[in-house]
């Protein structure tokens, strides 16, 4: 029966999207307070630390080259390798170098695995349940961080465990997961052959302005959101853990229902949305005086990121399907052009005001609602953006 489960690429994408959280959500919950605790981390000492996590994303174009080499799917198994590997050594490394080191090892897997599940998803499924797919997805990786929450919670209340085991644990779930689906899952094949070199569309340039913008955006609430939380308000290890946990709660039963929202409304109509609600939660942020708005802030900020489906809905709809896996990594590495910058830089700023950075970030999210309404109510190939409307036929 598992065995037959495994044939689909559907479980697949689900395995992936659960193999990746075991590391990833397990080094984030924990790395404030760790580079904090353990390596006397201040703002810019954690600002450098989110740079390099990003550089591999800049890099992640790269995956292109990699394509002449091996398949996507062995790209994916030596990806969660090395998000697996560098998670599971985080906490035997308890010092500046050693935080960036292997920060570094673990970034590189976690977004080239990123890159390819997003490749492998616009390939693998059709335009008309991608949405629906990806709200699945984002389903199962809450659900998985949620369990991670949860082990963390216990671990460090209960068992008083030191963060080394932790790290080690969570690391290596996801390489048991990584063998699982090298050894059990065929090949499967997409719509098209896809190109092996970079490819970079003029058609695609509302895209790619988007996943800029929502790069920077996502850059201030990774890095200085749970920042605040720890350095202005003091939550602890355990506190910032059940925030992760009703994130992960509210976004298992919200996730699929956003995915059918994209359905029904629309691109425009969601993003749109999305970057409302976005430029009100920054501003808020900014003048946050209390730990309970800040975190419900923190919450509703989650959630509205997670209507970030439409955007990969929209390339679905204006993307030729030879231009999937060299798309989703130029996107990757746009994503991360402002996120390998604006961590140090928004870090110096930070120990100046830390309300300007998040006013900074209601900016970007006010650019992203004005960009949002140039796409058309029905995009395709040939009507990317409202300045290129749909030809009819003959």
């Amino acid at each position: 029966m598992l065995r037959q489960q495994l044939q689909k690429p559907e479980i697949y994408l689900y395995l992936f999207a659960a193999a990746v959280p075991i590391s990833f959500a397990a080094w984030q919950s924990m790395i404030n307070n760790f580079a904090v605790e353990q390596a006397a981390f201040s703002g810019i000492e954690m600002g450098i630390l989110q740079s390099l996590r990003e550089v591999p994303g800049f890099l992640a174009f790269g995956v292109v080259f990699l394509l002449l080499l091996m398949r996507e799917q062995t790209i994916a198994f030596v990806s969660l390798l090395a998000l697996g590997i560098g998670t599971a050594i985080t906490g035997m490394l308890p010092s500046i170098l050693g935080l960036y080191c292997t920060t570094v090892l673990m970034s590189v897997g976690f977004h080239y695995a990123e890159t390819i599940v997003q490749s492998l998803s616009l390939q693998l499924i059709s335009v008309e349940r991608l949405p629906l797919v990806l709200g699945r997805q984002i389903a199962v990786t809450s659900f998985t961080g949620l369990a991670v929450f949860a082990g963390i919670y216990l671990m460090v209340e209960w068992l008083a465990l030191d963060y080394m085991w932790i790290y080690l644990m969570f690391g290596s779930f996801t390489l048991v997961i990584a063998l699982v689906m090298y050894l059990g899952c065929p090949h499967f094949k997409g719509e098209a052959e896809q190109h092996k070199t970079m490819v970079l569309r003029r058609r695609y340039w509302l895209y790619y302005l988007l996943t800029f913008l929502s790069g920077a955006r996502r850059q201030i609430f990774v890095v200085f959101a749970g920042f605040l939380m720890v350095e202005k308000f003091g939550f602890t290890v355990s506190e910032m853990t059940l925030l992760f946990l009703v994130n992960g709660v509210l976004s298992i039963y919200l996730a699929p229902r956003i995915g059918r929202l994209v359905v029904h409304w629309g691109e425009r109509r969601t993003l749109s949305l999305e970057y409302v609600g976005l430029v009100i939660i920054f501003t808020a942020y900014a003048f946050a005086e209390s730990a309970w708005f800040a975190s419900v802030l923190y919450i509703l900020d989650h959630i509205f990121f997670a209507m970030a489906i439409a955007l990969k809905s929209y390339l679905k709809k204006i993307a030729d399907p030879k231009d999937m896996a060299a798309t989703a990594g130029v996107s990757f590495s746009i994503n991360h052009i402002a996120a390998v910058i604006l961590p140090f830089a928004l870090g110096m700023i930070w120990i100046v005001s830390p309300a300007m950075v998040f006013i900074i970030g209601a900016g970007f999210a006010f650019l992203s609602l004005l960009l949002s309404q140039l796409i058309p109510g029905a995009p395709m190939l040939g009507s990317e953006t409202v300045f290129t409307p749909a030809r009819k036929p003959a």
